[in-house]
């Protein structure tokens, strides 16, 4: 795949991410990407991954990933919303305000994950977003998102 994953576009003092930081060595290095007007990315669990079942996924291993799946999924939608290329100033970065996750069935730790999602609502400070997990084409778990634009010190300072 020649396109650039929507976290690759973080500038660098954002890029340590444990679930998607590119800079972070110890971290997951989720990438996710447009397929159409959907979002997917794939990721393939270690074996130390499992959780209290053997051979199946921890769950806070898969809510992680939706984490970082969401976030970048609406910062991409913001993008293209504004009718902007990644990686054009000012960045546009989005933070989890509330992640629900629905554990469908138990997700086996031995094969590739594919994870999707949608932007189902868009404005300017807060989207919506709706994923799911499937491994060989069995929907594992889903969730819903809402992620709020992060505003730089605005948003920090307490």
């Amino acid at each position: 795949m020649t396109e650039r994953a929507f976290q690759d576009y973080y500038a660098t003092e954002y890029s340590h991410c444990y679930g998607c930081g590119r800079s972070n060595p110890h971290g997951l290095h989720l990438k996710s990407f447009w397929d159409g007007d959907t979002t997917i990315a794939h990721f393939t669990p270690a074996k130390w991954h499992t959780g209290g079942v053997p051979h199946h996924t921890y769950g806070g291993l898969i809510a992680s990933l939706f984490d970082c799946h969401g976030t970048a999924s609406a910062a991409a939608a913001a993008f293209r919303r504004e009718q902007r290329e990644m990686g054009t100033e000012p960045a546009i970065r989005f933070v989890t305000a509330s992640l629900t996750v629905n554990f469908l069935r138990p997700t086996p730790i031995d094969g590739e994950f594919t994870l999707r999602g949608k932007v189902t609502e868009q404005k300017e400070r807060k989207a919506i977003i709706e994923m799911t997990l499937s491994v060989a084409e069995h929907l594992c778990a889903k969730a819903t998102m809402v992620a709020i634009r992060w505003q730089g010190e605005r948003d920090t300072n307490h």
